[in-house]
This record gives C-alpha cells, structure tokens and sequence, in this order.
C-alpha cells in the first residue's frame, strides 16, 4: 500500500497516546487483563479512546485533537478518572513508568490481534520484550514539508525529551543504572533510531518509502519505529521517545514544551536542518538514557559540551514566549521543578531505598498516578 497524501492539520495542534501497565494488586506483577478493562469500557463508555497494545497487560490511551495545555490537561485528567474506576472495579492497578520494575518477558502474552501475532512471528522474543512503556506525542503540521522540517529541528531536543520523562531505571527486579532503559528495548528493532536524512515530503516518499515498500521490509509508517516519525494520515509528526511519565499532568506537560518547541523552531527561521546536525545524535540520546538529566550532551553545530540540566532551561526560556501564546506557561512551570528536583526515574529509586522492595516502587507508582 502507498502512503497516503499529507493531512492538512491545524498547525501546532496536538494529541498525546499513553500506553500504561495493569498490574495485579496482590503481587504487584503485571496481569494479562486488557481483554477484561477493554470490555468493561466497551460496555460501559469511555471518554476518549483505549486500545490494546502488543501484550496483554498493556493498554493505549489517546486523547483528542487539542490546541492548548490546559484542556489537554483537563482531558486527560479525565481519562485517568475513568481508567482508576475502571481497574478499582476489576481489582487492577494501572500506573506509568516506561518499564515495570521486576516483569518477566517470557511470562508475557501477545494480545490476540492480527498485527500483534504478525509482528511476534517476525521479530520472535523482541514482541514480548517490547512490554515496556512510552508517551507519543503528535503536533499537526499543515504540510509534509513543515512535517520533515520539524522532525529534523527537533533532532536536538530529543535528549531533552528523553531525560525529563525518563521513568524506566528497573528492568526485572535490577536497577540497570539507567534512567530510560526502556529505550534499549525499543532500540533493538532493525527500523528503530533516526529518520533518514530526506526534508522534501515528496522526495521521502518518492525516493524513501516507494523504495523501502518495494523491499517488502515495510508496509506503512507503522513499521518504522523512529525517534520521530511522520503521519500522513494525521497529518503530525510524532515524537516516540518519551517514557510513559508516573502522572498526567507531566504527560500533558511534556506536549505543551514541544508544542512550544515547534511554534520557536517554525517562527524564528533557524538555519535549515543539516546531515551534521546528527553526528553527535547517537552519543547525546545514549548520556539521556543513561545519566538521565545529569547527562552531558555535545551541540551539534558547535562541538561545546553542554550539561542537559542547563540545555533544557535555556530551551525553556527561549519558548517561553511562545508558549505564554499557547497558553502553555503552566507546562514550562512544571518541567523546570522537574529539572530542579529530579525525574519519575530518580523518584522511583528514593522509593526502593525507601520501601526496599520493587513491588514497593509499583504500589507507589499505582497511587501516584490514581493521585497526581
């Protein structure tokens, strides 16, 4: 199948897709009950969209098309309030967090969809290894062009992304001294990393994508698992790296700075993206994913090294008035305590130290997200 033609998308609108884990209030280990929420609210009314995801004790959330920070935030609120009395009334906990702390791969089941078994048969144990959890984030574009410009700008900012989201320091039961290891699963499928390097939307679809379909690797853009990719349909780009956050409120947060991002990176006409911009790519994501917001990251244009802590406050007051525009102030606010007081990562630690279990970091992970 081609591709389809761009949508037309209001520009810098915005949509956010959760995807969160449901876990047992008895062990605290995942549970394999999406079949079981997805009929209750089936039956029962949802306010807004939930799917399945690749296991069965994963579930999606969508919001709809929003322009603003604030109504974002007020939708997803609501969606939280459904899915906590959704789980309370089948004794299920549902929380955040890009990895569940001490889950067993082999343990998991591929909910039984006709993608998902397609995408077990060919990629083996990596399905059920891909249990692990992130916020995508959608901003509308008017044209593929504006698309393609965006996704490559934004290059620069994903160790941002990645370091203030970060919510993933545990993978079964060990503390992996990363604070997105999340990333290391998603990053082992052959079509995952950068987009290529292609700004014209015609010439990706006429010299990259006509190509790769006629490998018969690819089908449509779901195939591809970049950082960030484009979606005709929606006319958006899509940027994949963020963990799933422990709350909402930094969830919406997190799509109210990169809507502010984008209306900066569209107005104020930087110097058009460049193949150099990506030399450091690699070195800046990995020092996000492992050191989270202590990270040390390289500029791309001017080889300085720059510690992340300081790269996203100075972003910050750089689309500060852009976003005061959007109404977005409030998700500015939130992400600077967040590089002042630490990440859902560095909290979840405090918790182990704490508790000095990981079933006691899920329970916390379950009420933080049931509270705010």
């Amino acid at each position: 199948m081609s591709l389809p033609p761009f949508a037309e998308s209001a520009s810098l609108s915005m949509g956010v897709e959760l995807e969160l884990q449901l876990v047992s209030l008895s062990d605290f280990d995942l549970t394999a009950s999406s079949p079981d929420l997805l009929a209750l609210f089936a039956r029962e009314g949802f306010p807004g969209n939930v799917t399945p995801e690749i296991t069965s004790s994963m579930i999606e959330v969508c919001s709809t098309v929003q322009t603003a920070f604030e109504p974002l935030l007020a939708e997803l609120s609501g969606i939280r309030d459904a899915l906590v009395r959704g789980g309370d009334r089948l004794n299920i906990g549902i929380c955040g967090g890009g990895t569940h702390p001490f889950q067993m791969w082999a343990d998991q089941r591929i909910y039984p969809k006709p993608r998902f078994r397609e995408v077990s048969n060919l990629y083996g144990y990596l399905a059920k290894q891909f249990t692990v959890f992130g916020q995508h984030v959608h901003i509308g574009c008017r044209n593929g062009d504006e698309a393609m410009r965006l996704l490559h700008g934004l290059n620069r900012y994903v160790p941002q992304f990645v370091a203030l989201s970060a919510s993933s320091p545990f993978v079964q039961g060990t503390d992996t001294l990363f604070n997105s290891a999340r990333l290391n699963s998603v990053t082992a499928f052959p079509l995952a990393g950068r987009a290529p390097f292609v700004l014209d939307w015609q010439q990706f679809v006429d010299e990259y994508f006509t190509k790769m379909e006629k490998t018969g690797v690819v089908k449509s853009m779901k195939d591809f698992y970049w950082d960030i990719r484009p979606k005709p349909e929606y006319g958006t780009i899509e940027l994949r790296v963020c963990d799933t956050p422990l709350t909402i409120e930094r969830a919406a947060a997190l799509a109210g700075y990169l809507q502010s991002l984008c209306a900066c990176l569209l107005d104020e006409q930087d110097p058009p993206p460049h193949e150099d911009d990506y030399l450091v790519y690699n070195y800046n994501r990995f020092q996000a994913c492992r050191f989270g917001l202590d990270g040390q990251i390289v500029d791309p244009k001017r080889y300085e090294q720059l510690s992340l802590r300081e790269d996203i406050l100075t972003s910050i007051r750089r689309v500060a008035p852009y976003a005061e525009k959007l109404g977005a102030q409030g998700a500015l606010d939130h992400l600077s305590e967040v590089v002042h007081q630490g990440s859902d990562a560095s909290w979840l630690r405090g918790v182990f130290e704490r508790s000095g279990s990981a079933e006691g970091m899920v329970q916390a992970a379950v009420e933080q997200f049931r509270s705010g």
